[in-house]
């Protein structure tokens, strides 16, 4: 009886230690989001010191094609939700619900990366590309950054949903969601700012 009791007792300790552990994580990938945040803020500011330097190049309103980007978009707020749905998935111990929200997060992902290499593609052969002027040149750092995060986001999902696969909603498994939300997430916030400020008041 002693023996249960001490058996239950280490194993509720285990659990707590975990939570512990995974709160701890979860706080240090905080605090690792508001350094990114410092760098897309000096970002944003470069773009705005540059916007009006054209060089006797094209401005914004001559280049970007609004319903195209806000295709583009809508893709990664449709990713948002349906990381939601993974989430909740997760919540209710549901491996085959997150990964198959995982999936559906990746294609809304890989939609919204392949029409920004587009976009990049069909800027730079016209001869608008980042050497071209100053705009342009704060134009491409500001959302390439932002593109280079988004893959790093894929390349995160598909091995979160190898790791649920593997070895189940573990505790680690479940940190490493939370985390990989709070980025996706994030990542939506900051695109959003973009597409006001670089794309929407550029077209004005």
């Amino acid at each position: 009886m002693a023996t249960d009791t001490l058996t239950h007792h280490d194993e509720a300790h285990a659990e707590h230690g975990h939570h512990d552990a995974g709160a701890t994580k979860v706080f240090g990938f905080w605090i690792y989001l508001m350094s990114d945040c410092i760098l897309f803020a000096s970002l944003f500011a470069t773009y705005a010191v540059l916007v009006n330097g054209t060089a006797g190049g094209p401005s914004g309103k001559d280049i970007f094609e609004l319903p195209f980007v806000l295709v583009e978009t809508f893709c990664l707020l449709f990713s948002s939700i349906t990381y939601g749905f993974a989430m909740l998935g997760m919540n209710k111990g549901n491996k085959a619900a997150v990964n198959g929200w995982l999936f559906l997060t990746f294609l809304f992902g890989l939609g919204f990366i392949g029409m920004e290499l587009y976009e990049f593609h069909h800027l730079i052969a016209e001869g608008y590309g980042p050497q071209r002027s100053g705009f342009l040149s704060g134009f491409f750092a500001l959302v390439a950054t932002h593109g280079l995060h988004v893959t790093c986001g894929l390349i995160w999902i598909l091995t979160m949903m190898v790791q649920v696969s593997r070895r189940g909603l573990t505790e680690v498994n479940k940190t490493r969601l939370m985390c990989l939300s709070l980025f996706w997430h994030f990542l939506d916030v900051v695109w959003i700012c973009v597409f006001t400020v670089v794309y929407l008041m550029g077209a004005m």
